[in-house]
């Protein structure tokens, strides 16, 4: 089995694009009509994240695997520098707003850190994390855009059966609060970069334009979401969410599962999408991401001549994908971004985990047909 995309088009014209900023428009405005200003609110901001990562070719599975195979650090350095802007705003959030700001905190357990690993893996054979695999589906990308649904499957799946992966052990959720717990943020994400200027190749420090502004663009956003939603920038839940809701629709019980018939939960399946926190960010991200590519020169991102088991790996990929990061609490945004930005003890456990499960998947991309001949 093969499969190309479409060669690009040429760039729309001024009318088009006129047309798709007025259709964004009305979509936002539709949906703080319908389900109130902070939901409208909440969906800009998706699209704010969306247009980020595909406006500056930023993401997170690519700058390790640059780290890994060719010692570039500028790309994880972006990484660590955006965290660092968001904890200097979110913590102190947190400790003055506890009752109307919730961090992204998890326990450390087993299935956690195991999650963690295979998620590193996963994501480095489709090349796309959480919030990579929706922007890759929305920019026009295959391998993301067949990734994408077995995603959500896989993060239904998983939360089906997490209380099950939990019950093997885990620790009290910790958190580092306050202005000491700023402080150790600090300190260990300083520490991070400096061992990555040692490992990486010399000048690689160096962040180019682009990194610059996207790292100001996320680190903004994710300040302004934690503010107007009341909860950090995520992206599993939505995802699973979907297939939930997809699932009562032709008449599935989700009552035997722990997770999905826990009151939050049920009435968050039975409430509209756009009542949804992570639903709307995720469906910004992939909006975002659709209207870059597709102001640049349409939706095209070629990934060249691939064999039949590259396309299986791609679905194995995706379904564990989803899987494994309900067990690990969240991907690299719930998890490693927002996690971290909170004070989450998991989001530091989470990142070393999942870059020592990058290093397996990246091993693992020529064997499964993944390095495309072009």
């Amino acid at each position: 089995m093969t499969a190309t995309t479409p060669a690009a088009t040429t760039a729309p014209g001024l009318v088009s694009r006129s047309l798709i900023i007025a259709v964004v428009a009305a979509s936002v405005l539709s949906v703080a009509l319908f389900a109130g200003p902070r939901s409208g609110l909440v969906l800009l901001i998706g699209l704010g994240f969306g247009l980020t990562l595909e406006g500056f070719r930023f993401g997170f599975t690519g700058p390790w695997r640059r780290m890994i195979q060719e010692r570039d650090a500028s790309g994880l350095l972006a990484q660590l520098l955006a965290i660092a802007i968001v904890a200097c705003a979110a913590l102190p959030l947190l400790a003055a707003n506890g009752a109307e700001l919730k961090g992204a905190h998890a326990p450390i357990g087993l299935a956690m850190i195991g999650g963690a690993f295979v998620f590193g893996a996963a994501m480095q054979i489709v090349l796309g994390c959480g919030s990579g695999t929706l922007v890759n589906a929305g920019s026009g990308n295959a391998i993301g855009a067949v990734a994408l649904p077995f995603f959500a499957i896989g993060s239904f799946a998983g939360a089906w059966h997490l209380s099950w992966w939990t019950a093997l052990g885990s620790l009290p959720v910790m958190t580092l609060k306050g202005a000491g717990g700023l402080g150790i943020t600090l300190l260990g994400l300083a520490g991070v970069a400096a061992l990555a200027l040692v490992i990486g190749r010399r000048g690689s420090h160096r962040l180019p334009a682009r990194y610059w502004g996207a790292l100001l663009a996320l680190a903004a956003l994710a300040i302004l979401h934690l503010v107007v939603a009341g909860q950090p920038w995520g992206v599993v839940y939505g995802l699973g969410l979907w297939v939930a809701k997809g699932v009562v629709a032709v008449g599935g019980d989700l009552s035997g599962s722990v997770f999905w018939s826990a009151p939050a939960n049920a009435a968050q399946v039975e409430a509209s999408l756009l009542t949804d926190i992570t639903s709307l960010t995720d469906l910004g991200l992939i909006g975002g991401a659709a209207l870059v590519a597709w102001w640049r020169a349409g939706l095209a991102s070629p990934v060249g001549v691939l064999p039949a088991r590259a396309w299986v790996a791609v679905i194995v990929a995706g379904l564990v994908l989803g899987y494994s990061s309900r067990l690990a609490f969240g991907c690299n945004i719930g998890a490693f971004f927002s996690g971290i930005a909170t004070g989450s003890a998991h989001g530091w456990v989470w990142f070393a985990a999942a870059f020592a499960g990058s290093w397996v998947g990246i091993r693992l991309r020529p064997s499964l047909g993944l390095e495309a001949r072009r």
